[in-house]
């Protein structure tokens, strides 16, 4: 069995953010890293070489691969910030008041925080944050 790719490291999550050549990228960034903190209560930590995570949860599949992921975090991409939490799909009554994004299965991703609610952002990213850590840290 492989191993896992995302795993946390202890590098600077201040130096990876230094490094984000866009301007509206990096204080987007340094923003949500502040929000996400104030939610969780956890400190960010750098996860493979381009997530920061905040909290943590070990899973195990019945095919008996396991591993732990983050709970809640986000990675500043070129194209867009990139915002995962397991299961925003979960919650479209507060999405549809969010503002301008797409969306994967467990990721939302923003061109800029000034096209979405941040106070629907702080809800939906609450919301999620305490089922999954209920979920899997109770």
């Amino acid at each position: 069995m492989s191993e896992n790719k995302t795993i946390a490291t202890t590098a600077s999550v201040q130096a990876f953010l230094d490094a984000v050549e866009n301007d509206t990228r990096r204080n987007d960034s340094y923003a949500l890293l502040e929000l996400m903190q104030e939610i969780t209560g956890y400190p960010p930590v750098l996860w493979g070489n381009s997530l920061i995570g905040f909290g943590s949860y070990h899973y195990k599949y019945d095919t008996g691969r396991e591993g732990d992921m983050l709970i809640a975090g986000f990675s500043p991409r070129k194209q867009n910030l990139a915002v995962y939490n397991t299961g925003f799909v979960r919650y479209p009554k507060i999405m549809e008041r969010l503002g301008k994004y797409k969306a994967g299965k467990s990721c939302l991703y923003i061109n800029k925080l000034s096209d979405v609610n941040l106070d629907v952002l702080s809800e939906l990213i609450k919301t999620s944050f305490e089922h999954m850590n209920t979920k899997y840290n109770s």
